[in-house]
């Protein structure tokens, strides 16, 4: 089966959009579609395994707990988020689908 990781993205949708495309034996890769969403005030991910993200389309802002400043996320970054290093979304583009792929391992 041959599929599309920007088929049937809503860039209207009121929430963010989560879809797992593979999960075998301890991995899962997920697509993430926001149009504008954010971590909700005071909320953090607290993750029992790594995960390894890139943005693929938009941009967004990243913060982790032990850091002052956001990272700004484009098109084309990627990062490796270990395992229980609290981290949030800040802002995703408004103008654009941010499109996510998250590989948890």
């Amino acid at each position: 089966m041959t599929d599309n990781l920007f088929a049937g993205i809503d860039a209207n949708a009121p929430d963010e959009v989560v879809a797992d495309l593979l999960s075998a034996g301890g991995l899962r890769i997920e697509r993430i579609v926001s149009t504008g969403q954010a971590s909700p005030p005071g909320f953090w991910y607290d993750q029992d395994r790594d995960e390894w993200v890139v943005v693929l389309a938009g941009e967004a802002g990243l913060r982790f707990a032990d850091e002052i400043e956001v990272r700004p996320l484009k098109a084309g970054d990627f990062l490796l988020i270990s395992a229980h290093r609290r981290h949030r979304v800040e802002w995703t583009d408004t103008t654009q689908p941010t499109i996510w792929l998250a590989v948890h391992f």
